[in-house]
Parts: C-alpha cells; structure tokens; sequence
C-alpha cells in the first residue's frame, strides 16, 4: 500500500498529500490511529482523509487501513511476503497456498460482473484482439493469445514495448488492446495504451484499482492482489490475472457459441497425433501381489 500511495502521490490534491506524508511517515501510527487524529496530524479536514482513501483505490479508511495493516506484515525480502525465514516446507506450503486461496476469493468477490460483460462483449465482436505485457505480464499476455487464437479470432501477444507502440499504432475503432500489468505504471505500456486510445482502439486493462493504468483504460478489470511488487516477487497478481482471461475465455465462447466449437475441435484435433499412447497394463499385472 505505501508503494500505492507513492506511486499515485502526484494525482493527489494538495490536502490529501499532507495525509499521505503524514502516513509515509508514520505508517504504523495511521493503522491504529481514528479519522480524527490522522486529520489533525495531517492538518486537514476528516473528509479528506476518507477522499484520500478513494483516490487509493478504497471503498474508505476502513479498508484501506485493513489493506494497510496486511503489507506492513514482513515477509522475507524479494522472496514471499508471507513467509518466515525459519518456516518449513510445510508451513512454506501451506502458507502460499492459503494466500492464493484468499485472493482468488477476495478477487472473485470483487470484481464487477457488468465489467466482465461489456469486456467479453467487446472481444467477442472485435476484428482483431492485442495482448500487451511487460516482464512477468508477458508471460501472461501469451498464455491469453494462446486460449483466444483457437477461437479463430485474429489475436497476437507482444512483450517487447517497442513492437507494442508500433502495433498500436496500427489499430482502430474495431480492435481491442488487453493491457496487463499489476502496478499499472509501467511507462512503456502506458505509452503504447495512449496510442491505441488515440486511434479509437478500445483498451481493457488487467490491473489493481486507482493506477495510472485503471484511469487511463476504456474499461478496467480490477485484481487487487495486495502484493508489494517493488520488495516481493509477483505471485498472487499472476494467478488472479490468469484466472480472469480464463473467465474472459469462457465468457467469449459461450457468447460466439456453435461457431467456436468448430475451430476448437480443429485444434484438439490436430494434437492427437503428437501424443504417447497410454498402453494398457498386461494381464498378468492385475495378479501380482
């Protein structure tokens, strides 16, 4: 959250930065401290203070002091935040586990069915469909094209930001870009969205709330994985951004109906010969003791 806030504190007003220098200073105290202190040390009203909460991407300070409370939680350096360095791997197991768990299900709680709608609706009718990511959204970014191509919808991935702005360059009112990036605030992608917006492109972004990316974007899709990219390997940002193309997979096959199921089968079938075949056990084997 603290990386949040630094990363959003030029969108700021003049009256919530105050609150934000008083909470990068003392982020401990803010977690424990009521609206009416944080006003007074931030020397600003208690209405600002919840105004700065939803210029962070929170419903309000409730909120944002539980999402607060989670990051200050130490994990271990550029590993895990929720691990220990003397956890073993079962406690190691267990741990991640029950964190993906919980976000999946924060995340599926969360986002906006009407979104999810008008983004399904968008690519389903598109003539062509991008997929941008830098780094780990890349990766992210090719595992979509490769579920959406056998829809027979024209689609590519680019991970490389200097074919991003070229391609963007290259489409139009009739094209969709999926954007997708955890911290929203990656230049290069940001630079190769405002192309595509200019030329009437409609961008879907995959990001958290209340970055650059999220206001930027015609429509965004909304994964808050709490994840601290700047000190933590990205994990749980990752699996909820592969569970929601898996949603906006889904969602355009049903919506194209019988006529994906034709290309669909082309491509299962295409593959059977590329695999080993299971060969049965003998006979005999049932009989051995």
């Amino acid at each position: 959250m603290l990386e949040r806030v630094r990363a959003q504190y030029e969108q700021l007003s003049a009256a919530e930065r105050r609150v934000a220098d008083h909470l990068l200073g003392h982020p401990h105290e803010f977690v424990r401290a009521a609206v009416a202190d944080i006003a007074r040390e931030s020397a600003v009203s208690q209405p600002t203070v919840i105004r700065f909460t939803r210029s962070i991407g929170c419903s309000g300070l409730q909120e944002f002091k539980l999402k607060l409370a989670a990051s200050l939680v130490g994990g271990v350096p550029y590993v895990h935040a929720a691990v220990a360095p003397g956890d073993g791997t079962a406690e190691i197991s267990a741990k991640i586990f029950d964190n993906v768990i919980s976000a999946l299900i924060k995340c599926r709680n969360e986002v906006s069915p009407p979104s999810l709608d008008r983004a399904i609706a968008w690519i389903a009718d598109a003539r062509r469909v991008e997929f941008y990511g830098l780094g780990n959204s890349g990766i992210i970014a090719a595992d979509a094209q490769h579920k959406f191509f056998r829809f027979d919808i024209a689609t590519v991935a680019y991970a490389d930001p200097h074919v991003q702005s070229m391609a963007a360059a290259l489409l139009g009112p009739q094209d969709v870009l999926v954007a997708i990036s955890n911290s929203g605030r990656t230049r290069e992608l940001l630079d190769a969205v405002g192309i595509a917006l200019r030329n009437g492109c409609r961008v879907i972004a995959l990001t958290s709330p209340g970055s650059p990316l999220a206001r930027m974007a015609s429509l965004a899709i909304l994964a808050d994985a709490l994840e601290d990219a700047e000190l933590y390997s990205p994990m749980i940002s990752r699996i909820l951004h592969l569970t929601l193309i898996d949603v906006l997979a889904v969602g355009v096959a049903l919506r194209r109906g019988s006529s994906v199921i034709g290309p669909l089968e082309r491509t299962k079938r295409s593959l059977r010969g590329r695999r080993l075949r299971v060969q049965p056990p003998p006979d005999d084997a049932a009989e051995t003791p």
